[in-house]
């Protein structure tokens, strides 16, 4: 799996970089990634990755294109409403980069089939909107062994996460949130423009996992207001009685 030529030229101002070169390049196109959720921040985080040279990826979500998804999710158009986002994103991705094999999966994930889905991958990116697909997809995770990037926006505010194991995330929302009828951005709205930077920061979290450059950030709550314009960085904490990944699980 050489870099061909054409490759070298794509991706030469990555190579250029000290901390990523040839070999940093050449994980990437081997990686392995799940990107679930082609919303708001997958519509960043998708184009970021197929850029980067990501070899293989697989998009899973199961909506369809809807009027006031165009806020907010520039992979799409008017023309294409009604039209699964799934299939959309895997048809962008090819256009952006055709070295990049990507799949799809045009269904709901959930606790009893997100071990099947996901297995396999190197990495998982979560942009989903609920928390009941964030945990189960946590959930499995843990459960599989892959590390987990969870990235989320609503109203201004945004926040994104490296799990690898402990702490998971069910560690840093706890169990109370596992009803597909808690708050999401329809009720409490997002904006536009935050969920792509939350996006392309989960996407320079995954490139920097991968590549294996930087500081190690896996437990570190990234939080950004968008009033404010303002990031910190929380330290999470396993919690020894979660159900996921404390001492009894």
């Amino acid at each position: 799996m050489a870099l061909s030529d054409e490759e070298l030229d794509r991706y030469a101002r990555h190579i250029v970089l000290p901390q990523v070169g040839g070999a940093g390049q050449q994980r990437l196109k081997e990686a392995r990634v799940m990107v679930v959720g082609a919303g708001g921040i997958g519509s960043a985080l998708l184009p970021a990755l197929a850029g980067a040279g990501v070899g293989h990826l697989t998009v899973i979500d199961d909506d369809r294109v809807e009027l006031s998804n165009l806020q907010r999710q520039p992979l799409y158009s008017t023309d294409q409403l009604g039209q699964r986002k799934a299939h959309l994103a895997a048809r962008f991705v090819g256009k952006r980069n055709p070295h990049v094999d990507v799949r799809t999966v045009a269904d709901r994930i959930d606790a009893d089939n997100a071990d099947a889905i996901l297995s396999g991958h190197d990495l998982i990116v979560d942009g989903t909107d609920n928390f009941a697909t964030r945990l189960a997809v946590s959930d499995a995770a843990v459960r599989l062994g892959i590390p987990l990037i969870s990235a989320a926006a609503q109203q201004f505010q945004g926040q994104v996460a490296l799990f690898r194991g402990k702490p998971c995330y069910r560690c840093f929302v706890g169990d109370a949130f596992d009803a597909d009828d808690c708050d999401s951005c329809a009720e409490l709205g997002v904006l536009g423009a935050l969920t792509g930077t939350v996006g392309n920061f989960a996407a320079l979290m995954a490139i920097r996992e991968i590549v294996g450059i930087g500081p190690d950030s896996a437990g570190t709550l990234h939080l950004l207001d968008g009033l404010s314009l303002s990031w910190r960085a929380i330290r999470l904490t396993a919690d020894p009685s979660c159900r996921t990944c404390g001492e009894s699980s």
